[in-house]
């Protein structure tokens, strides 16, 4: 083999090795991000404001999560809201509404519409994780601000993804604050996005603390998550994250 061929070879493979390195290191990036919000297990207390030009209303829930795979949601103020849930299982979800006192299974057609006439998804709710794998992630951009690394990651869904976006981008910093999050439709144009306006140091780490997620069509509609407070690896019951619990909760 000629000294040139050889060179040309291994130019092509360090190459691809450093695409491929760069590749699992962006999907490492968001469930670094996504393990950073949840821990192993957590418990935490936040509210959701929904904006609308002419009205506004809170709401206050109770969050409880282990792993990826399982969350719970439970509303507690408003009284006439009290009370409604929802349960993620793996990649099965239910909710429930008091007053029909009824569980409802959400089919995955339906996991990306409004949770509780919100902005945010019932996916986006859930924090589910299907981002991660259903997905092929590239940084597209890394920079430096006041001592704090910054990637760009671009998620673009496998063909055979049970998704509906056509890509996401996603704005982390190196100590895995989710700074921003952009979701596209099939033909690149952006949707909304949630954009972190306050971090805060909080049960031992720098979290986000006020999201805003707001469709970009929208200038005068929004929902914010705000987070009062939360427990990591928490002592939570196995029967948390179970149907009976949605239905008649013990905690």
């Amino acid at each position: 083999m000629h000294k040139l061929q050889f060179m040309l070879i291994k130019l092509f493979v360090l190459c691809l090795l450093s695409t491929q390195a760069i590749a699992a290191d962006a999907r490492q990036l968001i469930k670094d991000a996504i393990d950073h919000f949840r821990g192993l297990s957590s418990y935490s207390e936040a509210s959701m404001i929904i904006h609308r030009p002419d009205w506004q209303r809170s709401m206050d829930m109770k969050i409880w999560t282990r792993g990826l795979d399982k969350s719970l949601v439970r509303i507690t103020a408003p009284k006439k809201d009290m009370g409604n849930g929802s349960l993620l299982l793996g990649d099965d979800m239910w909710s429930y509404t008091p007053k029909i006192n009824k569980v409802i299974k959400i089919p995955s057609s339906m996991s990306h519409q409004s949770w509780m006439g919100s902005d945010f998804s019932n996916n986006d709710v859930a924090r589910a994780d299907d981002l991660i794998d259903n997905y092929t992630h590239t940084i597209l951009e890394q920079r430096e601000e006041k001592g704090i690394t910054i990637y760009v990651i671009e998620s673009v869904p496998h063909d055979d993804a049970p998704v509906v976006w056509g890509k996401e981008i996603l704005t982390v910093r190196d100590d895995h604050v989710l700074l921003e999050h952009k979701f596209y439709d099939q033909d690149g144009i952006l949707v909304k996005q949630l954009v972190t306006r306050e971090i805060k140091f909080i049960s031992g780490r720098n979290l986000a603390t006020i999201e805003r997620m707001q469709k970009v069509d929208a200038d005068d509609e929004w929902t914010e998550f705000r987070l009062h407070h939360i427990q990591f690896d928490a002592d939570i019951s196995n029967t948390t994250f179970t149907l009976s619990n949605l239905r008649n909760p013990r905690f």
